[in-house]
């Protein structure tokens, strides 16, 4: 039996403006392009979990769309999709089931929209994959697919339990970074975010040396990878991440992370994250505003009150070598038309090596979509294609949706012009210099030299 782990990539903004500033300003959407380009990891992960008896194939999409018709030859599909594209998965799942062949749909937009999905394929897995896979592919042998597989209770499963991806389906000539899932969840319960409320209720760790297995097996297909950790929030749990860097300091790896400022706050994590090839972390501060922060998140508000130590914070993660990619959200209730410059001054002063600046975005099963569909403020419903980050789905508060258009492009064009870019290089390795953090070895004369 053949099984097909197909994966909807190449996701892009609609907003045209913005597609053509990309052309000449290529650093705004640098992050998007990555994101678009990653394998995905669930699916791998899922291949991973297919007894040998099974014959699985890996493809992306964007590469079957390339041949002259989608090949048929499998006895089950599974279909995993960014929600922009969706209505896209919806097509090339129809294309399937009338070609005679079973589809299974998951993931986070699928899990949040079942009945929907399920009018477009044979099986809808709600909630994490791992725990359901192996009775659909039971059910699948027998014959007797069910039309639903749901989690229950959601989120429940550990983590030390994780298969191993099948890295070895994919070709590294055609990534730039590779994945791996150290972590899955994040304490911060933000309005807008779905992957965490909607996958698992707590946070949990994968044991380190699950993570250093699956690193050596990327390195079976490129030897000395740029691996991107597909979490939400690393570090939560510090003494186990710190007992992981130091395993992975002996990997000679290059990586990145997405976490909170809260990483500023140790110093001998920071000191492990170097010395182990750590790149970059990506840093959701959403917004410099005022009050704007007020009621992002729905347990605490724990962002709002860290608003004061942004810039010390990054001052302290940067020097030691660490770049920061700091994340802005524009469209945000508090937010006017003031916020564009407050955005753009606080970069400055900040020192912050990277910058990407998105649209607040309604997702499908988010507290923040419901909250907006209830007050009206969508604009379109079902227009998922619009959830690009790059793309405005619903009508701010206290601006127009010109407005917000507006300032966002004018925003845009002055972060990314030739000369901030260049000053905020600069600016960086002129701190480098000077910084007592800054270990000097290969990879930091590199840096400064760059």
């Amino acid at each position: 039996m053949k099984i097909g782990f197909i994966a909807m990539s190449g996701v892009r903004a609609h907003n045209e403006e913005l597609t053509k500033l990309g052309l000449t300003l290529p650093g705004f959407v640098d992050r998007n392009r990555i994101i678009a380009s990653l394998p995905s990891l669930g699916l791998l992960t899922l291949a991973g979990l297919t007894p040998a008896k099974f014959e699985v194939e890996y493809h992306e999409i964007a590469d079957l769309k390339k041949l002259p018709e989608l090949p048929t030859h499998f006895d089950l599909v599974a279909i995993s999709t960014f929600t922009a594209q969706l209505k896209e998965a919806y097509q090339v799942a129809d294309y399937f089931r009338a070609n005679g062949v079973l589809v299974v749909m998951g993931g986070i937009t699928v899990s949040s929209l079942p009945e929907d999905a399920r009018e477009h394929c044979t099986s809808v897995v709600i909630g994490e994959g791992e725990a359901l896979w192996p009775e659909v592919l039971r059910d699948f042998e027998k014959g007797c697919l069910k039309p639903f597989y749901a989690q229950s209770p959601p989120g429940q499963f550990d983590l030390a339990n994780a298969p191993m991806p099948r890295f070895d389906l994919l070709d590294p000539e055609k990534y730039n970074r590779l994945t791996v899932q150290t972590s899955r969840g994040c304490p911060h319960r933000c309005e807008f975010c779905a992957s965490s409320i909607l996958l698992t209720p707590r946070y949990k760790v994968k044991p380190v040396e699950k993570v250093i297995a699956e690193i050596r097996e990327i390195k079976k297909i490129w030897a000395r990878p740029f691996i991107e950790f597909a979490d939400d929030n690393s570090f939560v749990h510090r003494e186990h991440y710190k007992k992981l860097l130091r395993a992975l300091a002996r990997e000679n790896v290059r990586w990145f992370t997405e976490a909170d400022v809260r990483v500023a706050e140790d110093d001998e994590l920071l000191g492990l994250m170097r010395d182990s090839g750590c790149q970059q972390v990506l840093i959701g501060l959403e917004s410099p505003a005022g009050n704007s922060l007020d009621g992002l998140e729905l347990k605490s508000n724990w962002k709002a009150r860290q608003q004061d130590f942004y810039k010390s914070a990054l001052e302290k993660i940067q020097s030691y070598g660490i770049t920061v990619n700091g994340c802005f959200i524009l469209g945000l209730d508090a937010h006017t038309p003031a916020v564009f410059d407050n955005v753009f001054q606080f970069v400055r002063e900040s020192g912050l090596y990277e910058v990407q600046v998105t649209f607040m975005t309604a997702f499908p099963g988010t507290p923040l979509y419901h909250r907006l569909k209830q007050e009206g403020r969508i604009i379109q419903d079902n227009a998922w294609e619009l959830c690009t980050l790059f793309d405005i789905n619903f009508q701010p508060k206290n601006m127009s949706v010109a407005e917000l258009q507006t300032g966002f492009l004018s925003l845009v064009k002055q972060l990314y012009s030739t000369e901030e870019t260049a000053e905020r290089r600069a600016k960086f390795k002129r701190m480098l210099k000077t910084s007592p953090h800054f270990g000097r070895n290969a990879r930091h004369e590199k840096l400064l030299a760059a």
